[in-house]
């Protein structure tokens, strides 16, 4: 999320420290501090950005690398008609106030000049300490210390404010709030954008881009979950009310005016207009688990079903094949993304049997990032970023990448359907189990 954000507003990750996956601090170079406000006005993952005063493996070097600080730098926060207050953190580990207090003290060759104001500073300074990822076994003294001036804070309290739980229209796989805006974040959505979900479902997807800016649609076979009708998945509740759908939500969050309209349709069978559309596409296809993968059919085909809904609108359905599902959304995204735009979606995971070798390719498409989110201790899920690099040809209407090169796709009897279909089975099982 982190990089996707950095692409967008400027800056990069800092060549002074190795960016480490056991470590909740990392260092990032950007020019402008309005930029790095940006950044904060987007993230949910980053809780907070400081600008660097100084750091180090040991007090020591902390207090080496203050002096060293340019001093032209820290004199308009410290002026004598200015207020301050220093805050300490220590990351896995607790202090007691005379602890914290006695690190403060230990600052006092900063040129400070101003008054300390406790309740509503003008400015904010932090000591941060880094006690490791591991609660069981605490050093005595931090990894790493940092010290700098308090910025921005992120958005986590998003999170809560566009809860689930809260929301007027949910359905069984409704997403949750911070894994949405995690994805529009890795989509780059900015405002005035156009962001398609192609398996709309009750448009959770579609609401943490609207709140970015874009404007937003999305497409869903089941009509029902389009019009808002039939049973619904709150608990409590068996019929959804007359008010239930995707746009009642975007209206409950003041973002209606960014809600373009949903569609009833087959998203294996493309309804656009030839040429690019979209400068997104962000989407967390069914795996047929508690969502059932289907596409339209016709008589001649063999039909797995056929429904009605509460409007006596007829269709027939036919199996579709998760293998199948991904390679449609990679060559749409293929023809109908912006050049630059971004496809990101969930790819479901069988983890003792997975390699890289398994994530979808297109010839279009660059993977920009791929992200695990475990489920359990055999299964998960990746979050899979692709960027469209090159213009979507007649040769690339049925391209897919086998053993390092692409190759025309042959339906679903490819390697990958049998992979998929093993991986539905398991997680179906192991969610069996867990409700047993």
């Amino acid at each position: 999320e982190i990089t996707s954000l950095l692409s967008l507003y400027g800056g990069q990750f800092s060549g002074e420290q190795e960016i480490r996956v056991n470590s909740p601090f990392w260092i990032l170079n950007i020019p402008l501090e309005d930029m790095a406000r940006g950044l904060m006005k987007r993230t949910v993952c980053a809780k907070s950005i400081f600008e660097l005063w100084g750091h180090g493996r040991t007090a020591g070097e902390l207090y080496a690398s203050l002096r060293s600080y340019p001093k032209d730098k820290m004199l308009p926060y410290l002026q004598s008609d200015s207020t301050y207050k220093v805050h300490i953190h220590t990351f896995n580990k607790t202090l007691t106030q005379a602890q914290k207090i006695k690190k403060i003290d230990t600052l006092e060759f900063l040129p400070f000049r101003g008054k300390v104001n406790l309740k509503n500073p003008e400015h904010i300074f932090w000591i941060l300490e880094d006690y490791g990822m591991d609660p069981n076994n605490v050093p005595e003294e931090p990894f790493h210390l940092y010290f700098g001036r308090w910025i921005a804070d992120g958005q986590r309290e998003l999170i809560e404010s566009y809860s689930v739980k809260k929301r007027h229209f949910i359905g069984n796989t409704s997403m949750d709030a911070c894994l949405s805006f995690i994805m529009a974040n890795h989509g780059r959505v900015k405002p005035n954008d156009v962001v398609y979900d192609p398996f709309v479902g009750t448009g959770g997807l579609l609401i943490s881009s609207a709140h970015f800016g874009a404007y937003v649609c999305g497409t869903d076979i089941d009509y029902n979950t389009i019009h808002g009708l039939g049973k619904a998945s709150r608990k409590n509740q068996k019929w959804r009310g007359p008010d239930e759908n995707i746009r009642a939500n975007l209206r409950q969050y003041g973002l209606e005016k960014y809600y373009l309209d949903a569609l009833v349709s087959d998203s294996s069978r493309p309804i656009w207009r030839k040429g690019m559309l979209f400068d997104a596409i962000i989407t967390d296809p069914p795996y047929g688990i508690r969502e059932a993968t289907r596409r339209t059919g016709s008589q001649k085909e063999t039909v797995k079903s056929a429904e009605r809904s509460t409007e006596n609108h007829i269709f027939v359905s036919s199996n579709y094949h998760l293998s199948d599902i991904f390679f449609d959304l990679l060559k749409f995204a293929a023809e109908y993304l912006v050049m630059g735009g971004r496809l990101v979606y969930w790819l479901p995971i069988y983890r003792p049997e997975y390699t890289e070798e398994i994530i979808p390719r297109h010839p279009c498409l660059k993977l920009i990032s791929n992200c695990e989110q475990m489920l359990s201790s055999h299964t998960s899920r990746r979050l899979i970023t692709m960027e469209k690099v090159k213009e979507f040809k007649d040769q690339d209407q049925n391209s897919y990448l086998l053993d390092g090169q692409y190759m025309p796709y042959r339906g679903h009897n490819s390697f990958r359907e049998k992979y998929f279909s093993g991986v539905t089975k398991r997680i179906a099982k192991e969610e069996k189990d867990n409700q047993k």
